[in-house]
């Protein structure tokens, strides 16, 4: 099992590959897990507070995590997770089955075209995985037009699968300056709420119940706006993935 510092030799040589299926189908083979943004146990409080026993939940993205085993023990039963890569999905697929875990179905589904009718799920949640999609996204106060499209693009999918008053949730790096405008763009009816968890450094667990914006209610702020993009370089406890996906270190060098 990957632990947080264990896992260098699966790290990409750019970052731009996590935006690759090979990578991960290559990567998922060699690895059995890997937590990012920390595991369950850190916003385990967020989850019960926020989802409950009955709901139907989707989980895009799940990779190796044991986000989906760790919700269905504490009673979520009706959870759906997908990976692009087919090779993640038929590694959870045995692991479930292995537990004896029959309520949690695994398939292959890209994020940004759910193979779900509109209205299938209560909930829809991703951890990290929005914020692949921002890998290489340049001045994040302006983001590029494909990194825009590709967010948007996955956010309304998530949007349309939800039911009228279902909730998104969105565990990420990504600051509320940041992702406020992608989050409450135009076609878009929810709005947008978060709570932070971790111990130095805090991770951002956002919250979005479809249908609560108010009627032609835009963005709050402009996605095109000028400023400066600051993290903490000094945070012991931040691994060396979540670093490459914040900072892009390396990229040109």
């Amino acid at each position: 099992m990957a632990e947080p510092g264990d896992n260098a030799d699966v790290l990409p040589s750019h970052t731009a590959l996590y935006l690759e299926p090979t990578y991960w189908n290559d990567r998922f083979a060699r690895e059995e897990h890997y937590e990012w943004f920390k595991d369950y146990s850190h916003f385990r409080h967020l989850i019960l507070a926020n989802v409950k026993p009955t709901d139907r939940v989707l989980e895009v993205g799940c990779g190796n995590s044991q986000m989906g085993v760790e919700m269905f023990k504490d009673g979520i039963c009706q959870i759906t997770r997908t990976d692009l890569s087919p090779v993640a999905v038929k590694h959870m697929q045995e692991r479930s089955a292995a537990l004896g875990f029959e309520g949690i179905r695994h398939e292959v589904a890209d994020m940004l075209d759910l193979p779900f009718e509109d209205g299938s799920f209560d909930v829809v949640i991703e951890k990290g995985t929005l914020d692949v999609l921002f890998i290489d996204s340049g001045d994040p106060w302006n983001p590029s037009e494909d990194v825009v499209k590709r967010v948007t693009k996955m956010l309304q999918e998530t949007h349309r699968v939800l039911t009228p008053g279902g909730l998104f949730i969105s565990i990420a790096f990504g600051q509320p300056h940041f992702r406020r405008p992608h989050f409450e763009a135009e076609g878009l009816s929810w709005s947008m709420k978060w709570a932070t968890f971790g111990d130095s450094f805090h991770y951002f667990f956002y919250t979005l119940r479809k249908g609560t914006k108010e009627i032609n209610q835009g963005p709050t702020s402009s996605i095109h706006t000028g400023g400066k993009f600051t993290f903490d370089l000094d945070h012991e406890f931040m691994d060396n993935e979540d670093f490459l996906l914040r900072s892009s270190i390396g990229d040109d060098d």
